[in-house]
């Protein structure tokens, strides 16, 4: 039987990750380079001459024509953090090379932080894939299910059960039907207004998309979508329904891992949790790709100072 080409790629090795970014010096150069490809750029008027003035241990760029100082974390997401780049690039790498995730606690181990230092640096992260997954769309033809996160164990089980956070999952399948990329999105409930305003938001209008029988998925076809709606029933059997395969599948991945890895899930952070799921699986085929391709683009999201991280997300 062959083997699962994603499943067994060789990703980024400890040894590798050391050899590229062990250093401070390394992780400085590599944001600078992926910051400005083509050469400084002051950030106030464009300009490309300068010069490199230190402050202690920081490297400022002094544009020779405004004279405005920058450094290559102003304005980003690395913004304001005392924190060495080496350990935001493990941070990064640890992030990205699991599987499964890794809690605030278990990072903070290992990268040897505090657990708040740990769980900042995580959730920044977190916000960065979050407006990243903002920015893509489903076509073709698209599974798409309704899920919860989280809730109180003891009383009442299922839709409306206190404390859980209603979101939906839709995967989209290539022509030799494989799951291609993943879209995870809280929402306010199972509405048809909220079902719609997802589907103008993560789908194209010539999305071909399967849903089970709840009410509030015949709103893909108000949005645009084309729809096909199958009753499946409930329980066990439901979930083995062909025509939900892997969107099923992904589910039932991603609640392992939040019960695997994480002791709770706070219904206010739960978007970021599913962005990290969503943004690690549609990026999947080349792990040794996802250290760049995450840094370039938290150089380009605008700083997330801490209170701001611990405040409640604006609802879907």
């Amino acid at each position: 039987m062959a083997r699962n080409k994603v499943q067994f790629q060789k990703g980024l090795s400890e040894a590798d990750f050391d050899k590229s970014y062990g250093s401070e010096e390394q992780c400085h150069a590599a944001l600078v380079e992926w910051r400005w490809p083509n050469g400084f750029e002051c950030p106030d008027c464009g300009g490309s001459a300068h010069c490199v003035v230190r402050r202690g241990a920081r490297k400022l760029f002094q544009c020779n024509a405004c004279r405005k100082q920058t450094s290559v974390r102003a304005g980003t997401v690395f913004a304001a953090s005392k924190l060495p780049l080496r350990v935001w690039f493990k941070a990064i790498y640890l992030l990205t090379q699991s599987k499964k995730g890794i809690s605030s606690i278990e990072l903070s181990r290992r990268l040897g932080v505090t657990q708040t230092a740990a769980w900042m640096m995580k959730h920044k992260l977190k916000q960065v894939m979050l407006e990243r997954n903002a920015t893509k769309r489903l076509k073709g033809k698209v599974q798409m299910d309704d899920a919860y996160v989280g809730g109180e164990r003891p009383g009442r089980r299922g839709r409306g059960a206190k404390g859980k956070t209603p979101f939906v999952a839709a995967v989209e399948t290539t022509e030799g039907g494989k799951p291609d990329r993943i879209i995870l999105r809280r929402v306010k409930a199972f509405s048809k207004f909220a079902v719609a305003k997802l589907a103008r938001a993560a789908l194209e209008s010539d999305a071909e998309v399967v849903s089970d029988g709840l009410a509030c998925f015949c709103a893909l076809a108000d949005a645009g979508c084309r729809h096909t709606a199958i009753v499946t029933g409930s329980g066990a059997k439901a979930a083995k329904t062909p025509a939900f395969k892997w969107v099923n599948t992904a589910l039932g991945n991603i609640k392992a891992a939040l019960v695997g890895t994480y002791r709770a899930v706070r219904q206010k952070h739960v978007p970021r949790y599913l962005a990290e799921f969503e943004y690690r699986f549609n990026r999947r085929y080349k792990l040794e790709e996802m250290i760049p391709r995450l840094a370039v683009v938290a150089l380009t999201t605008a700083p997330m100072p801490y209170r701001l991280l611990k405040l409640a997300d604006v609802q879907a």
